[in-house]
């Protein structure tokens, strides 16, 4: 299934003169890493001081833009600049999700919207994302399967947050929309440890 991963490539390439001005600049890609998450808890807290004021969620699709491009900038410069690191691959993946649940939790708090359903997209998330990691542990590579991949998940509540300050979704859409990411997110899972045993198999046969 088509996923916004597949779009990497072309953004990369967009980004490629900064990346190379910022190792110029000595900037290392853990540094990145790290500032994105920062960035991401602090735009998350902000979110959930005020999430009664409609405006402050458009913080979120604001800043999801600008961290696709630290994700994208730090992974350049770990692979093109020799700067990858057993911790660099903890903290990316650790980051992410930390980012992520940081950063979606604050729906929660909209009035109207069903918590235990933001926990579960939450959840999912999470439980993806292990799952594509823990393709390496079968002889497989990281999975990155859709439909429902960090970026996919970044440009739907993207949506959302756009759609609540401009006061176009209700919550009663709002809670449909996290019961399909939900149920995407799940059907993500499943692609992800489906498709990880396949390519470990077709390893250990070679």
């Amino acid at each position: 299934m088509l996923s916004i991963y597949q779009l990497k490539p072309r953004f990369q390439n967009l980004l490629r003169p900064l990346v190379r001005r910022l190792h110029t600049s000595r900037v290392t890609a853990n540094q990145v890493t790290l500032t994105a998450l920062v960035l991401s808890v602090l735009v998350a807290a902000v979110v959930a001081w005020q999430p009664e004021q409609r405006w402050v969620f458009l913080l979120v699709p604001l800043w999801m833009l600008l961290r696709m491009a630290f994700n994208a900038i730090d992974g350049m410069l770990a692979r093109e600049f020799g700067q990858q690191s057993r911790l660099g691959a903890y903290l990316n993946e650790l980051s992410d999700v930390a980012a992520d649940s940081a950063l979606y939790l604050p729906f929660a708090l909209v009035a109207g919207v069903w918590p235990a359903v933001v926990i579960a997209v939450v959840l999912l998330a999470a439980i993806s994302e292990y799952a594509g990691v823990l393709g390496l542990m079968v002889g497989a590579s990281r999975r990155y399967d859709g439909p429902m991949g960090k970026s996919d998940r970044a440009f739907a509540f993207g949506v959302i947050a756009t759609g609540i300050s401009c006061g176009l979704l209700s919550a009663v859409w709002i809670n449909a929309l996290l019961l399909v990411i939900a149920a995407l997110s799940l059907l993500t899972l499943v692609n992800r440890v489906q498709r990880g045993l396949k390519e470990g198999q077709a390893t250990r046969q070679l």
